[in-house]
């Protein structure tokens, strides 16, 4: 009997009937955006609200469409990936937000050091055994 797909919640409890393909970790790091509008370049710099394995969402100043072609870097790293805005949202104080999804699935981009359990173990590292730790006894002089 195949198992049923529960829907998703995201980070701000709101549920999708499609189950979401990996489950999004609600966290503010910098991040670069650099595509073409309107034939000018342009690169700014912002911050995500969540990420997960497939990509993020942003604030952007910058006017971007549905579908359009960017890259992202990580500053910490200087790695950079293609990615695709998948989605637009709401705008306030001048900026949007846009969900990325990246050309291909890549947790490690973020380099964060305990992802959620849906996102591909052979990404992950995990701890060693616990160490247990018995003070030492002294004893006592008469």
């Amino acid at each position: 009997m195949a198992k049923l797909k529960e829907p998703s919640r995201d980070a701000e409890g709101k549920t999708y009937s499609e189950p979401r393909r990996t489950q999004r970790v609600r966290i503010g790091m910098s991040v670069v955006i650099r595509g073409t509008e309107t034939d000018q370049s342009f690169e700014e710099k912002t911050k995500t609200i969540t990420v997960n394995a497939n990509g993020c969402l942003v604030l952007l100043g910058t006017k971007v469409k549905r579908g359009q072609n960017l890259r992202i870097i990580n500053p910490q790293t200087q790695e950079e990936l293609a990615c695709t805005v998948c989605f637009l949202g709401e705008t306030r104080d001048g900026k949007s937000e846009v969900a990325f999804e990246f050309s291909e699935p890549s947790p490690k981009f973020w380099r964060i050091a305990f992802p959620p359990n849906d996102w591909d173990p052979s990404e992950r590292k995990r701890a060693g055994a616990p160490h247990s730790h018995t003070p030492p006894t002294h004893a006592k002089s008469s």
